[in-house]
């Protein structure tokens, strides 16, 4: 099954027998803030307290979701159905673009809940980039053009490939390279990706392309999900971002300012977590 697939059903499992939260509110961040990393993220709110984040600058589904398309029954519905949009059969269209956009905030969100149902919080994250540990003689692969970490990366003396979506971007640069082949991937022992991968359902592509990496590294903050899905796919650590204060985080989004000082970011491995209860 897809990653999508394997995540609702995760969540169909863990959720059974318990009562399932209702949707309270989406939380949008005003499109003026769409031009800043402060405006790159929605939050769904369910009934328990619980957020899932989401991204919302693919295509137009933060315009068409400010406008109130496809939103305007959100309020009061079963979070689990609307998880279940997220795995529905890719579709074309803003339509589909924005049912996939909410069903994996709310899959987020039940994520939440089930952890904390469950007494468990992720280890904060040690550096910004999942402990990847970039050294000479490694080839690091980047899905995602991560900018501020470029430095960073290119410092430690490893080779860098870039794998983009945007073709704007494709080159050769001075201590990397950018390319829209998924391919060059398969040369790399070290891989860190952004938690995109995960809304667009190109997270089985790419993986798929990762099998002589040791050390796969998924980073961003809508990866709030179960992490079972991707630790069977060979990600060794799920880098996300862990609300504390939800009130605060809330109002923060939807100014359109930074919402750091209400969460922190996790870097979960294999080991950290401990799975889900048996029986589920």
């Amino acid at each position: 099954m897809s990653f999508a697939a394997d995540l609702v059903s995760a969540l169909e499992r863990a959720i059974a027998g318990q009562p399932v939260p209702r949707v309270r509110a989406l939380h949008l961040p005003p499109p003026e803030a769409a031009a800043s990393k402060n405006g790159e993220f929605c939050a769904l709110e369910l009934d328990d307290g619980a957020l899932g984040i989401s991204y919302v600058l693919l295509g137009d589904t933060l315009a068409q979701l400010a406008s109130g398309h496809g939103a305007q029954q959100l309020a009061g519905m079963d979070a689990l159905t609307l998880a279940r949009a997220f795995a529905a059969p890719p579709g074309a269209g803003a339509e589909a673009g924005i049912q996939r956009t909410l069903g994996f905030a709310a899959a987020n969100a039940l994520s939440r809940t089930v952890m904390e149902r469950m007494g468990f919080a992720p280890p904060r994250a040690g550096d910004s980039i999942g402990g990847i540990d970039p050294q000479p003689g490694d080839h690091l692969g980047m899905v995602g053009l991560f900018s501020p970490l470029l430095k960073q990366v290119t410092a430690a003396g490893a080779r860098l490939t870039v794998v983009e979506l945007n073709p704007e971007y494709v080159g050769h640069y001075d201590a990397y390279r950018v390319t829209l082949d998924a391919a060059a991937l398969e040369d790399c022992n070290k891989v860190l990706s952004t938690s995109t991968i995960l809304l667009n359902h190109t997270v089985d592509d790419i993986l798929a392309h990762c099998r002589r990496a040791d050390r796969i590294v998924l980073i961003g903050p809508s990866a709030g999900c179960l992490p079972d899905p991707l630790f069977m796919r060979g990600v060794t650590v799920v880098g996300g971002s862990w609300i504390t204060d939800r009130q605060g985080f809330i109002d923060a989004l939807r100014r359109g300012e930074s919402w750091s000082a209400f969460a922190y970011k996790f870097a979960l491995t294999a080991g950290d977590w401990p799975g889900l209860p048996s029986g589920r």
